[in-house]
């Protein structure tokens, strides 16, 4: 019952001002958070690659409330490309991108968003690195995959998240996957209402096998985006009868989240990708990370209490 709760709270104001204000917070959210500069970014990414992990780099912000706002979101994405493309990482080190934060909910949002994500995408083609368009609420799916299929017409390794937890999504697979598009396969993690979306667990989870069955048989580039052992060993299990070699698919995980399995994973030869958020507008992404799991919760109101 708590997620819910938790989710409705990652976008109340009042909540925002308690949990911000708290002097304990900060050293929390380093867990989920590496920094709020671009550079303590990039030193927590170099240690990540050090131990044969891969990246992808999200600039945090979401649900900007005019252009200007929306072009500093541009900027700071075109600014981590220009940081990438001097180390010379490859697809070692992608790029995440939410189309809110670059005007997708304003008026005349879609185009705005597609104007605002075009050079970030150019520029990441020029560094040879590669940018995956993230999924939010199921408001925004339709623009979302209409804006990817526009950039693919010039940047086909440009990829998208999908949400297991919409009814449409497996539909949304099956279009993507014969594409040959790149796909991150989620759970999600926004509250959505029962008509459009599963509402318990099983479902979910059910619905996210049937998803990752059409990926891994189809002509695109999976990427599995879960931290659930059995998802990962379905997974495992579902490459190898479908001829899946390692390389052509890849395994992804939130930064701070089983950092021993990400680890575990490289080790035996798969492409680990860690997702890696950075910036000053942490208070949404963090709420959805306490939502997902019991035990980031537990870890949270153990630290308030002053007993980390």
């Amino acid at each position: 019952m708590l997620g819910p709760v938790l989710l409705a709270a990652a976008r109340s104001d009042t909540v925002r001002r308690l949990v911000s204000g708290a002097p304990v917070t900060r050293g929390v959210v380093a867990r989920f958070v590496p920094g709020e500069r671009l550079e303590t970014a990039l030193d927590a990414a170099a240690g990540l690659l050090a131990d044969g992990l891969e990246v992808t780099f999200d600039h945090l912000g979401e649900d900007v409330t005019d252009v200007a706002s929306a072009l500093r979101s541009r900027d700071a994405c075109l600014a981590l490309v220009e940081a990438l493309a001097g180390e010379d990482l490859g697809t070692r080190a992608e790029v995440s991108v939410k189309l809110s934060a670059l005007g997708q909910a304003l008026p005349g949002g879609h185009d705005l968003a597609l104007r605002h994500v075009l050079p970030v995408v150019e520029a990441a083609a020029a560094a040879g690195t590669t940018v995956t368009l993230d999924m939010e609420d199921h408001t925004t799916t339709d623009s979302t995959l209409a804006i990817l299929a526009e950039l693919r017409e010039r940047f086909p390794e440009t990829g998208a998240a999908v949400q297991s937890y919409l009814f449409r999504t497996e539909k949304d697979c099956q279009t993507l996957a014969a594409s040959g598009a790149r796909v991150r396969l989620v759970k999600g993690a926004y509250r959505e209402p029962a008509s459009v979306a599963y509402q318990h667990r099983a479902e979910v989870d059910r619905a996210y096998v049937r998803c990752l069955r059409t990926l891994l048989a189809g002509e695109g580039y999976p990427m599995v985006a879960t931290h659930d052992p059995r998802l990962v060993a379905v997974a495992q299990a579902l490459a190898a009868r479908l001829g899946r070699r390692p390389g052509s698919y890849e395994f992804q995980m939130l930064y701070g989240i089983r950092p021993v399995e990400q680890r575990r994973l490289a080790a035996e030869g798969h492409r680990m990708r860690v997702y890696l958020p950075y910036g000053t507008d942490w208070y949404g992404y963090f709420m959805r990370r306490l939502a997902e799991r019991p035990a980031n919760l537990a870890f949270f109101a153990r630290s308030l209490a002053g007993r980390r």
